[in-house]
């Protein structure tokens, strides 16, 4: 268990996580806790645990206990009293079977019953009676490898397009990418939008925007930031910004969930699910 900021106590797996494209880790904190969720190229799953509440929500869609959160989640905020609870996050190339094919996109919010019904609960029984994180991170292990066994995987022409867009942190030409895989345009556009929720083009952005907020928090200048994560200048950077989460660089660099990141996310690689 270690101290982050935000008053969060974060829990990570003390051994590698076996399942590629999928990092969890665990989350308490004491008193009233309210966020802004900061846009993420993953699907993230939200367990509560706790006696506390917990609850996502955005505009008038609020869901209490057990959240899937979709990639690219825009205009949401998390919180409640004496939160407990379990994150996974999973890498869209993994999300489209652990999920069923649900892409929960564009930072849509759903209950985890609404996805996996009483297994869900009866997932949450079991975290609940384990003794401790590690028995806790165990048992979300099974459950995830199981349903990504049973589940349907992308295509691997998708896999592999995702993964680029991964490798080169956003900035990859999706028409080298259509024109490397033998695929049309189109055809990339359709099948990558339909297996993992977002266009290549608003993946990519979305992969570029995540490398430039940690970049931000870890307090490097806005100009340098742009410069260096493939924007055109300092301008494209604060509409990116702005479109993101509505807000400046600035204050983008202050939120405190990007914070807890470098803590509780330190997988490497996870995200492109090889």
């Amino acid at each position: 268990m270690e101290d982050a900021a935000a008053g969060w106590e974060i829990a990570t797996p003390s051994r590698p996580w076996r399942v590629p494209g999928v990092a969890m880790a665990g989350f308490r904190a004491a008193g009233a806790v309210e966020l802004g969720i900061v846009p993420f190229p993953a699907v993230t799953v939200a367990i509560g645990l706790g006696d506390g509440s917990l609850a996502v929500e955005r505009g008038d869609r609020r869901v209490g206990g057990s959240a899937v959160i979709g990639l690219g989640s825009q205009g949401l905020r998390g919180g409640g009293r004496d939160v407990e609870c379990l994150q996974v996050r999973c890498s869209p190339v993994v999300a489209h079977a652990v999920f069923e094919g649900i892409a929960a996109a564009d930072g849509e919010v759903l209950g985890l019953a609404e996805v996996w019904g009483r297994d869900a609960e009866r997932l949450e029984e079991r975290l609940r009676a384990a003794a401790s994180w590690e028995q806790r991170f165990a048992v979300l292990a099974a459950a995830v490898a199981a349903r990504q066994a049973e589940g349907r995987r992308v295509d691997r022409e998708v896999a592999f397009a995702w993964r680029e867009l991964v490798r080169s942190r956003g900035t990859v030409r999706i028409d080298g990418l259509a024109a490397e895989l033998g695929w049309s345009r189109k055809r990339l556009w359709s099948r990558f939008r339909a297996q993992v929720g977002l266009s290549p083009k608003q993946a990519a952005r979305l992969i570029r925007f995540d490398g430039a907020a940690h970049r931000l928090a870890a307090g490097q200048l806005a100009a340098l930031v742009a410069a260096e994560s493939g924007y055109a200048d300092q301008s494209h950077l604060h509409r990116e910004v702005a479109d993101f989460m509505g807000v400046t660089p600035s204050a983008v660099a202050a939120a405190p969930w990007l914070a807890v990141d470098p803590v509780a996310w330190r997988a490497p690689g996870y995200l492109s699910g090889h």
